[in-house]
């Protein structure tokens, strides 16, 4: 099942020696789902990743997708693939994958993220929402207002990357996103668990208040 609420992703700079146990804190702490992207590793290192992350999500009922890699994500029986405007085009994915396999697609504006819906993937990435220490080749960043914009555009989930942090997750849920994905917010803290209960803690609050205003209107 697909819960875009707080969406983890795994990054270099962060592999620590035990990855899996960092992840799986991370999950105590209430992320729900979490994205293996590894640049610097090979097919694989990736491959064993995903194999100790899949044990650990799997039992908790947490979706694992591998990042560009569809032949890994299926090798390993992950739960999906994030893809990138670079990597396989998204409608042949969907041709490859099986149902219920999740397809991810990063995007930047309301036009690719119509073409990414149009092409059966099953959320959109807005990347990246602010500046990131994490990815220093990103395009620039598409703000609040590249939410808003994204979110009119598409019916499937829609969430934020790029720079979101406590101080910043309420902004973005309120323009629009049904989710944030992090790195360095989580795995950047030195309490990991405690970091994703805050951040968890954040994203319902927000969307409980969006709801209430949703019924107020």
């Amino acid at each position: 099942m697909m819960d875009v609420r707080l969406y983890l992703v795994t990054d270099d700079a962060f592999c620590r020696p035990a990855l899996d146990a960092v992840v799986q804190e991370a999950v105590e702490g209430g992320v729900t789902m979490v994205q293996l992207r590894l640049k610097q590793a090979s097919a694989r290192e990736l491959f064993r990743w995903a194999v100790r992350l899949k044990d650990v999500l799997h039992s908790r009922g947490v979706p694992l997708l591998l990042n560009d890699r569809l032949d890994l994500a299926l090798a390993v029986g992950a739960e999906g693939v994030h893809l990138g405007l670079s990597d396989l085009p998204w409608r042949e994915a969907r041709r490859l994958a099986p149902h219920p396999f999740l397809i991810g697609a990063s995007v930047r504006t309301p036009e690719e993220a119509f073409e990414a819906e149009s092409a059966g993937v099953d959320y959109v990435a807005v990347s990246p929402v602010f500046a990131t220490l994490t990815k220093p080749d990103a395009e620039p960043a598409v703000g609040l207002e590249g939410i808003r914009l994204v979110r009119q555009a598409v019916r499937i989930p829609v969430v934020a990357i790029g720079g979101i942090h406590e101080g910043n997750a309420a902004d973005v849920l309120h323009a629009g996103s049904d989710g944030i994905a992090v790195v360095s917010a989580i795995l950047g803290a030195d309490d990991v668990e405690g970091a994703a209960r805050r951040l968890r803690r954040k994203i319902e609050a927000s969307l409980n208040k969006r709801r209430d205003h949703g019924r107020e209107t």
